[in-house]
């Protein structure tokens, strides 16, 4: 009898396959044109042995209690109303200002420590406050002692990018009644050659000073007799219309200018004309509006015990800071890393920009920014372009947020709310950071902005305070 014949292996004449993890294998198969699912794993806590022992416990048996607790931060993010109030001159509303104090973003840092646009923005500040003349003689008053340094964070204040305040100038107030909180921002200084970005030149200290003198004044009487406004609910119109509220602002800003033009018109102030037109031209105005609301909701939230939460998020160009509710003391710190995926100006580039840098990075805890990517094409462009890359982004960040916001929402993801409630067990887990939209600003020669794009925050902090979570919960 013949023996029989093997058989034949039949290939398969359609492939689908489901990668996980190593995306240049998931590359590499859509390039030939093949189907492919791909699957973002990787490995939990990047295999550090006591961060994933800390995250089964968190995870696990005190989940309960910290899952309550982040409930309640998540409801108190969703549910404050932030009311836009007046303006008010920060030794008014931040005493320690009074004394010779300068505010500036991010966490504590030693002047020697400061990078290069952090000091020039606070040696414009010294300037503009009449407490040196010239930006050499603030620098050393300010290595001598003279003049102090404080995180605007601890005091209720956040600032964008490179800022530095001192007394006199003008700030935002915004209250939350429901949560008995109030936070303030400086007015926006606007583009070109300006404090915020770096600069310390004669323009950019005069630039404060016409802040302080001509738009404060006029600004301020036009919000009190237009009343309290609520902030987010014109920021939750923004998004619809492209914003994100952190890299772009301008429908939220005109939004603000077309409530506020009846109050602006009737000023019988004489800067009112050349206010308006700074105002007008000044596409970023409700960003640090927009700041000092979000401020006033972590306070709030800030309050809640044993969250995982992150309450505080900002840099100084040097060091990245987080804090978790319930622990405002307490800062976990890492590198401020550059801004990674970017667009610059012609002749710039990583190798002439300072690390990420500001207080804005609070928009983010509240929903805005990052979150708020899917639907602002403006944030596409910084993402390859694509509005898939800026749907990613958001998705990102649903993946480290506890919960997803009651009143921004995103049409082109069929009108879900944007992740709110950065968790950090679920950061440190995934090895996804938050992703902060946001200024790039130039390393040393105080020329100003150099471009902007999305920062992904460093892990390293992110681990700090789970080990610390885990060390004091019960």
């Amino acid at each position: 009898m013949a023996p029989e014949a093997a058989p034949v292996a039949q290939l398969p004449t359609v492939v689908e396959a489901v990668n996980i993890g190593l995306p240049m294998f998931e590359d590499s198969i859509r390039d030939q044109g093949t189907s492919v699912v791909g699957v973002d794993w990787r490995i939990p806590a990047g295999g550090d042995t006591e961060a994933v022992a800390a995250l089964a416990r968190l995870f696990g048996p005190k989940a309960a209690a910290i899952d309550e607790a982040n409930t309640t931060v998540v409801q108190r993010l969703n549910d404050g109303i932030p009311l836009l109030q007046g303006i008010e001159r920060l030794s008014d509303v931040v005493p320690v200002a009074a004394d010779r104090t300068i505010l500036h973003c991010g966490p504590a840092i030693a002047w020697g420590d400061m990078c290069d646009p952090l000091r020039r923005s606070v040696q414009a500040a010294v300037v503009a406050e009449g407490w040196a003349e010239d930006s050499a003689s603030a620098s050393a008053a300010v290595a001598a002692g003279d003049i102090a340094l404080a995180p605007a964070n601890d005091h209720r204040t956040v600032v964008p990018m490179a800022s530095a305040i001192g007394a006199s100038a003008p700030m935002y107030v915004v209250g939350n009644e429901l949560g008995g909180t109030e936070a303030y921002a400086p007015l926006n200084q606007g583009s070109g050659q300006v404090p915020w970005f770096g600069v310390d030149s004669d323009e950019a200290i005069e630039r404060l000073r016409f802040l302080r003198d001509e738009v404060g004044p006029v600004l301020g009487e036009a919000i009190t007799a237009m009343g309290p406004t609520d902030a987010f609910a014109l920021a939750g119109q923004g998004i619809p219309m492209g914003d994100d509220v952190h890299m772009r602002t301008q429908a939220t800003t005109n939004l603000f200018l077309r409530d506020l033009l009846p109050y602006l018109v009737r000023s019988t102030n004489a800067s009112a004309p050349e206010v308006a037109s700074f105002l007008s031209a000044n596409h970023l105005m409700f960003l640090n509006i927009a700041m000092a609301s979000a401020k006033s909701l972590v306070l709030w939230a800030g309050e809640v015990p044993n969250s995982s939460i992150v309450t505080t998020m900002c840099r100084n160009g040097t060091t990245y800071g987080i804090r978790l509710s319930g622990d405002d003391d307490q800062w976990f710190l890492a590198p401020s890393p550059p801004v990674q995926d970017a667009l610059y100006y012609p002749g710039q580039g990583p190798e002439t920009s300072a690390p990420d840098i500001g207080d804005s990075a609070v928009l983010e805890l509240v929903g805005l920014g990052g979150p708020a990517a899917a639907n602002s094409p403006a944030v596409a462009g910084f993402l390859g372009g694509r509005m898939a890359d800026a749907i990613a982004a958001t998705r990102n960040m649903q993946r480290i947020c506890f919960g997803e916001s009651g009143r921004f929402r995103l049409p082109i993801l069929d009108h879900i709310g944007t992740p709110v409630g950065v968790d950090i067990r679920q950061v440190v887990e995934s090895g996804v950071t938050p992703a902060v939209n946001t200024g790039i600003v130039h390393a040393s020669d105080g020329s100003g902005q150099v471009g902007a794009g999305v920062a992904w925050a460093p892990i390293e902090c992110f681990v700090d305070a789970v080990l610390a979570l885990d060390a004091r919960t019960p």
